[in-house]
């Protein structure tokens, strides 16, 4: 019997089953552990580090040897979903929440050299910062700062893009560094900035009100070839971006105020999309600094169609403010609605209740990486019929689900945000149920 200490938890566990990777040994013992391809070797979410018990590992697969020279790893680093076990072993998972995992497209970026690479540009900036900065002492103000910083950096982080820098009251969001298409970027830039959008109203109306301070801010969004790398001393390399496009995203975000509008864009931001993809209100040319001719403008206040991913993201937080109260009232919810399904729940509740959260979370986090969520999901669910979730147990998840999230988002709710999670929901465990059919149609074909 191999045992694995889990660091950071300091949990123990055992496993007899030679054949179980540690990623399912983390998942058969309810310890949330990020795997956004579903364990396919195909993401590097479920990274580990070995502390002790190197000896006791398999060898790093095909898959592990390449993902590992891509992303100059130590031998200590191995893909959980690759890795087994025949002896005891300590080791620490790597990547502890959603949020982090846009950091991994850093190791991607070339060392102490530059690559041209196609991104989008989102700029922030707090408007009267300084008058802000006079009114209020300077632990609430490093208070206010952190939140600022945090709700406006989810939405970058939820939509695939990686936080450059933080200057004074300024945000720099980057989409683009690991590749995708250009509609793609600047469709999440575009996202992103409007749930930044959405994230400070709640900040001012729920969490500044007790200071007598609203923050407002102004937001300019860019798309061009900009410089990528790692640069600076040999033992000093950062993350730096160099280029046109970020100097004329700062210079979009400094006509907002003057515009009277948060978020502008430039036009290879609006030709990138569809056509009328976006509702567009002010729009005009202007002489940005630096250049000798005009640029021309468009202001955004949303989407012409309800888009399901912005929708989920705005109210993610909301939902799982109490991540242990919104468990709690699901799994009630179930088992009155299905009370077989209480039989598949044999250890302890308040752990199932990390999971559903972790997986909730994970699977919003995701779905500005499809293509990695649409295999997580399919593993999801064949672990999930390994368990004894039988077919007809979905539907009522699905309805439990939204019974619950309607719960929490109280006077929140509305009918655009319910139909979104409705869809998602329903996209969710579609994907989950469909393995097999896949599966099925295979073996016919064969």
């Amino acid at each position: 019997m191999a045992k694995i200490l889990y660091t950071g938890i300091n949990q123990l566990v055992e496993s007899q089953d030679p054949d179980s990777s540690l990623l399912d040994i983390s998942l058969q013992n309810q310890i949330p552990h990020l795997h956004e391809c579903g364990g396919n070797g195909r993401c590097t979410t479920c990274r580990i580090r070995v502390i002790e018990g190197h000896q006791n590992m398999s060898p790093r697969t095909a898959i592990e040897r390449e993902t590992a020279h891509l992303r100059r790893w130590d031998p200590s680093i191995r893909l959980a979903c690759q890795s087994h076990i025949n002896g005891d072993v300590k080791i620490q998972r790597l990547v502890w929440a959603s949020a982090e995992v846009n950091k991994l497209q850093l190791e991607t970026i070339p060392d102490g050299e530059a690559e041209l690479r196609s991104i989008a540009t989102i700029f922030c900036d707090m408007r009267d910062f300084t008058r802000i900065t006079s009114q209020h002492m300077h632990y609430d103000l490093a208070h206010m700062l952190n939140r600022f910083y945090t709700v406006l950096g989810d939405p970058i982080l939820m939509n695939n893009g990686i936080i450059y820098q933080y200057v004074g009251d300024e945000i720099i969001g980057i989409f683009g560094t690991s590749g995708g298409s250009r509609e793609k970027n600047c469709q999440d830039a575009v996202r992103a900035a409007l749930g930044m959008q959405y994230a400070i109203e709640r900040l001012n109306r729920f969490e500044l009100k007790d200071f007598d301070t609203k923050f407002r801010i102004g937001i300019g969004i860019n798309f061009g070839r900009a410089f990528v790398g790692h640069l600076g001393h040999p033992k000093h390399r950062q993350f730096t971006v160099l280029g046109d496009p970020i100097n004329v995203a700062s210079r979009i975000q400094g006509c907002t105020k003057e515009a009277g509008a948060t978020i502008l864009i430039s036009n290879s931001i609006l030709k990138s999309l569809p056509k009328d993809s976006l509702k567009i209100g002010k729009s005009f040319s202007k002489q940005l600094a630096g250049k000798d001719f005009e640029t021309e403008l468009f202001e955004v206040t949303g989407f012409t169609k309800p888009d399901m991913n912005l929708e989920l993201q705005s109210s993610l937080d909301l939902i799982l403010q109490n991540e242990e109260r919104f468990a709690m009232r699901f799994y009630e919810n179930v088992f009155v609605k299905a009370p077989g399904v209480r039989a598949l729940f044999k250890n302890d509740m308040a752990a199932q209740g990390r999971l559903l959260t972790h997986m909730l979370g994970g699977i919003v986090y995701s779905l500005s990486r499809p293509e990695y969520l649409v295999m997580g999901l399919k593993a999801l669910g064949k672990s999930h019929e390994r368990y004894g979730v039988r077919p007809e147990y979905y539907p009522v998840v699905e309805e439990v689900l939204l019974e619950t999230i309607r719960e929490e988002l109280g006077d929140m709710y509305t009918p655009e945000l319910g139909e979104a999670w409705k869809q998602a929901l329903h996209f969710i465990t579609e994907q989950m149920t469909n393995w097999k059919a896949e599966k099925q149609t295979e073996h016919a074909g064969a």
